[in-house]
């Protein structure tokens, strides 16, 4: 049990003995308590008397073994102190506890009988214990276990030694470092596990009779040029060291870029590379020109690279000038102008790093120019140039990220290349080409090409150029040109294609903007550049032909019925006079649609509006006629109206005066709808072209079904004047007829409501023929097809050609007025 600590004990001791005296004059504090006994003994002890009490075995007050006073306390007795009356005999301890005391084995022994306590010396059987044996692994790694008297040890084997912050594991010696290699100063001490080896260092081996790696190696240089062990790239030449060997570029050639001189990865190229005839060459111009490289790189000096520089481009201008290279097949010629300009860019790049001045510009007699400039890395812009061309970069760009040494940039033109390139193709940009689809509304097949500027080549020390991190800016002058309709100035480079030809293309560049005779272009890439003056093909040219052509055919026929019309009196009549309006208004709506449909200035001004607007009018008040054409024709044919139809005034304020109130509302309501970029025609932006598709579908649809009627009317009427007449020849007359309806009451402008995909070319050609062609049928059904008309012709012809007989056929044509025949289509009037 714990012993109460002794201030505790002495305060209730005192209060008990306080209240005895007051109360009861020394009665017991508890009841049970025998009277004879003290009631305040303290812990750790026993009542002797009423005034003593006696500590308990192993406890000691300071009065001694009895204690007469309250105050007092027993105390443990600390028999395993000094001086010490206790002997546990050797290899044991004492250990004190509450009361009394036990001993125990030291560390590293224990009692034979496996206990941890016993009490005296005679008790003591402690022995050593083997700990090797008890536990094998308590050393680790290599280390071994070596047992002492009481403890044992941890020994490494040679090489090895115990670790300072873990003395149960060996680690390596570093016998290289720690001074005891006894290896040659020829060798290389090689640390090994346990130990080290002599070794020869790289570029060294062991002399003969010299094993590698024994303590007695000696070693000596090897040379590994001699031996064909080094691993210089072919393009450089061996040169042996002590221990090592460098591979130098061979005379006249120079490391490329990014590989300096000297060390074993080194990859050198010719300053003046050798540069062949492309191949399948079939011209002898070409053929001279490639000698004449061949004799400058024969004769090239490192001190003389800009006269060669010189001496090069005079021979690239008298390559162009003859026109041999100009009767070669199209895919032969690009293709050597591939070679050419690639080529050049190779020979320049590599002699420009040869020149020992910091920049060079040349112009050639036949005006091509060269402009080198060199410098020390760096960063910031630079700019380029001379008369024909300027080229602002990044210098980091040039440099390239793993260039070293100085950077270089050039920038060749070269004006007389335009004829060799004349003829070449346009590979537009996706995005470009979906641009110019959406400016010109309507699919764009291509463009034609005209070379404004020189041909401007552009490289540097970099030769990886097909993704620049930063783009390049191009100032490109040529001559004075203002663009046409349907014409754009474009910064364009030559691609190579996969059949080793050419083609302009303009992926990667555009066009920032530029005066009358600059332009200035954008690039993230470098090639051969120029600046295009390029007439985009827009519109599918046979239709365009078919249109230009059918109209100007109508405008005649037009112009000869309305002439018919007016001097051909037999004919006269209301529905000579529908026919005369109609063909004057289609004669003049046609008139201004070939001569000024298309807006050439792409600005909308006054005479593109007046345009828009009489189209407008005129086309319209055509559609009315037409109407009123199908109007007398049911009058006619369905109502048997024996009357003259309607009066001419009717006419004339149906058909001119509802047109000139359509178009009248529509341009004061929006005005700046008529006419817009592309043409001077309804804008189709807010549905403005329904104040004229609305008119003609009502129009249109109106006058198909009067054609149905008509048609159906016509064939019943057929049957029962002619019914003799066999199905062949009436199955003929009436198709003639419900041709000649359809034509006449517009029914053949339901194809252009179907339009709704411009790129239809069938529907699209079938609607521009037969409206185009609208005057010529007019010609035949009205004049040609026409009894009277035919007849009066004949008489015009005799009059003119002075014919004896003119009296009388006119006679004969007066005669066969009066004659009544049954309806016929050719004699109906249409």
């Amino acid at each position: 049990m714990a012993r109460p600590r002794r201030g505790a004990l002495r305060v209730p001791h005192v209060l008990c003995v306080l209240l005895t005296l007051w109360e009861a004059g020394f009665q017991t504090c508890t009841a049970s308590a025998p009277t004879a006994c003290a009631r305040w003994c303290p812990w750790n002890s026993t009542c002797v008397s009423a005034t003593a009490c006696r500590c308990d075995p192993g406890f000691s007050s300071l009065s001694g073994e009895l204690i007469t006073s309250p105050a007092e306390s027993c105390d443990d007795i600390n028999e395993c102190g000094p001086p010490s009356a206790v002997s546990c005999g050797k290899f044991a301890d004492c250990e004190n506890t509450e009361g009394s005391y036990y001993c125990t084995c030291n560390p590293g022994y224990e009692l034979v009988s496996g206990g941890r306590m016993f009490r005296n010396e005679s008790e003591n059987t402690c022995q050593d214990v083997d700990e090797c044996q008890q536990k094998p692994r308590i050393c680790k790694g290599r280390s071994v276990c070596i047992n002492t008297q009481g403890s044992y040890t941890c020994r490494c084997p040679p090489g090895l030694e115990l670790n300072l912050t873990d003395p149960k594991l060996c680690t390596d010696v570093n016998e290289c470092t720690s001074g005891h290699s006894p290896c040659h100063n020829s060798t290389h001490c090689l640390n090994v596990v346990g130990g080290y080896k002599c070794r020869c260092r790289p570029g060294w081996k062991p002399v003969p009779g010299s094993p590698d790696g024994p303590n007695n190696t000696v070693c000596e240089d090897e040379d590994e040029c001699s031996s064909g062990r080094h691993q210089c790239h072919n393009s450089t030449v061996c040169f042996n060291t002590v221990g090592s060997y460098r591979c130098h570029c061979r005379p006249w050639w120079t490391p490329v870029p990014g590989s300096p001189n000297g060390p074993n990865n080194t990859v050198c190229q010719e300053i003046f590379p050798p540069w062949t005839p492309p191949p399948g060459n079939k011209s002898q111009h070409l053929s001279r020109f490639f000698e004449r490289v061949e004799d400058l790189r024969r004769d090239f000096k490192s001190a003389s690279a800009q006269d060669t520089i010189r001496n090069l481009i005079q021979s690239v201008d008298e390559l162009v000038a003859p026109r041999d290279l100009e009767t070669l097949a199209l895919c032969d010629r690009h293709h050597t102008v591939t070679h050419l300009l690639s080529g050049l860019e190779d020979i320049l790049r590599t002699l420009a790093k040869a020149m020992p001045a910091d920049s060079f510009t040349y112009r050639s007699p036949d005006g091509t120019e060269l402009s080198l400039l060199i410098w020390e890395r760096g960063n910031g812009n630079v700019t380029i140039g001379q008369s024909h061309a300027r080229m602002l970069l990044n210098r980091a760009v040039a440099a390239g990220p793993k260039e070293s040494g100085p950077t270089m940039a050039g920038l060749l033109s070269n004006p007389n290349m335009q004829k060799l390139l004349a003829d070449a193709s346009l590979e537009l940009d996706p995005e470009k080409k979906a641009e110019l689809e959406e400016t010109y509304e309507r699919p764009v097949k291509g463009a034609q090409l005209r070379l404004l500027s020189a041909v401007n080549s552009a490289f540097l020390s970099n030769t990886n150029t097909t993704a620049l991190d930063t783009p390049v800016t191009f100032a490109f002058s040529h001559p004075q040109v203002t663009p046409g309709p349907q014409e754009e100035l474009i910064c364009a480079f030559w691609k190579r294609a996969a059949n080793r030809s050419g083609h302009w293309a303009t992926t990667g560049c555009r066009t920032l903007g530029g005066g009358h005779t600059s332009t200035t272009c954008q690039c993230s890439h470098l090639s051969s550049f120029a600046v295009l003056m390029a007439h985009y093909d827009v519109q599918d040219r046979p239709l365009a032909l078919i249109t230009q052509v059918g109209l100007s055919l109508s405008l005649v026929c037009l112009l000869l019925c309305i002439l018919t019309f007016l001097l051909v009196r037999p004919i006269q009549g209301s529905r000579t006079t529908l026919h005369l309006h109609l063909c004057i208004c289609l004669f003049v709506g046609s008139a201004i649609f070939l001569a000024g449909i298309d807006n050439e200035g792409r600005e909308v001004g006054l005479r593109c509006r007046l345009v828009a607007g009489l189209l407008h009018y005129f086309f319209l008040a055509a559609f009315c006629w037409m109407s009123l054409e199908g109007l007398e024709l049911y009058l006619l044919v369905v109502r048997v109206f024996q009357g003259q139809g309607l009066r001419k005034r009717w006419l004339c304020l149906i058909g001119y005066g509802v047109p000139l109130l359509i178009v009248g509302v529509s341009a004061a309501v929006k005005t700046q709808s008529y006419g817009y970029r592309l043409y001077c025609w309804l804008d189709r932006a807010d549905g403005f072209l329904w104040s004229f598709l609305g008119p003609v579908i009502v129009i249109v649809l109106c006058n198909a079904v009067i054609f149905v009627i008509t048609v159906w009317k016509l064939a019943r009427k057929f049957s029962e004047i002619n019914p003799d007449v066999k199905k062949l020849k009436k199955a003929r007359v009436l198709t003639i007829t419900a041709i000649a309806q359809l034509l006449v009451l517009g029914c053949t402008w339901v194809s252009g409501l179907f339009l709704f995909d411009p790129q239809h070319r069938l529907l699209t050609y079938a609607f521009s023929i037969l409206n185009c062609l609208q005057g010529l049928f007019l010609f035949v059904l009205y004049c040609l097809l026409n009894r009277k008309v035919r007849e009066e012709y004949r008489k015009w012809a005799c009059m003119v050609a002075r014919n004896k007989y003119s009296e009388f056929t006119t006679s004969t044509s007066g005669s066969s007025h009066n004659q009544t025949r049954a309806l016929r289509p050719s004699e109906s009037g249409m």
